[in-house]
């Protein structure tokens, strides 16, 4: 049975400890109670702080970032991290920002870690979109990753990003063999932009589960931030109103405490 370990830091931050690699998703270190500015008038002050400290991260062979723009995403600390990962894969954008060992990825790229002694991993770039049509020329790029590596029995563990639910996002459930959903939530909000969402409220999220299909979701990106403005509780009310094989799938990771999944 192939599991793969994986720990909840805070807001889309998770360790995944999968066939002898160690990946970081969107590194967000830095204490609680500074307000960070997302651009274009809109700003976020962080409200809780990470589980584990940098210190106590093994040593890490990628981070795989979202993006590198918002706070929300990397941070002060996270930003300091990256250099002490072998290769850090996010957007093309991003890529060119960051410099160093960051490699940017356009959907559908895929990035091969590969290592003697251990199962290659297959990172594919999948479409998200952070915000209303047309709103990329505002927000930026962002990207998810699908994972793949031998032995896996329930398909590809997903990291959505920050996505609203859209056709490419759609594309994901046609195209990727889904078993474990790293899904980012939070029903993200601004008052200069009135009801607009940047990421996925509880209604969208549940219609993209019942496309895949995936036999776990993980829920992240949904606490910790002021522009958070659907948390726990809101999801899991709209779970009890769905269908209880839904409902099933979801577990929610416990803060800074190893979860081993069967993947």
């Amino acid at each position: 049975m192939t599991e793969a370990r994986i720990t909840h830091i805070g807001g889309p931050t998770t360790l995944i400890e999968a066939a002898g690699w160690r990946l970081l998703t969107d590194p967000t270190f830095d204490p609680p109670g500074r307000r960070y500015s997302f651009g274009w008038g809109t700003s976020s002050r962080k409200t809780s702080g990470p589980a584990l400290k940098t210190s106590e991260l093994p040593p890490l062979d990628a981070v795989l970032l979202t993006h590198d723009h918002h706070a929300d995403n990397l941070d002060t600390a996270g930003r300091a991290l990256l250099p002490s990962a072998d290769v850090v894969l996010t957007t093309p954008s991003g890529a060119v920002r960051l410099g160093g060992t960051a490699h940017g990825l356009a959907p559908w790229d895929t990035w091969r870690l590969e290592s003697p002694g251990r199962p290659a991993i297959e990172v594919t770039a999948t479409p998200a979109r952070h915000g209303p049509p047309l709103s990329r020329p505002l927000v930026g790029e962002v990207t998810g990753f699908a994972l793949r590596w031998e032995g896996q029995r329930h398909g590809a563990l997903w990291v959505t990003g920050d996505t609203v639910l859209y056709d490419g996002v759609r594309e994901v459930a046609q195209r990727v063999d889904v078993g474990t959903v790293l899904l980012h939530l939070g029903g993200v909000r601004f008052p200069l932009t009135g009801p607009l969402r940047y990421t996925m409220t509880a209604a969208p999220a549940l219609e993209l589960c019942r496309l895949l299909r995936p036999r776990t979701v993980l829920p992240v990106h949904y606490e910790g931030w002021s522009h958070f403005q659907e948390g726990r509780r809101a999801v899991e009310a709209a779970l009890a109103a769905a269908d209880a094989d839904l409902s099933a799938r979801f577990t929610w990771l416990p803060a800074g405490t190893p979860l081993d999944v069967t993947v």
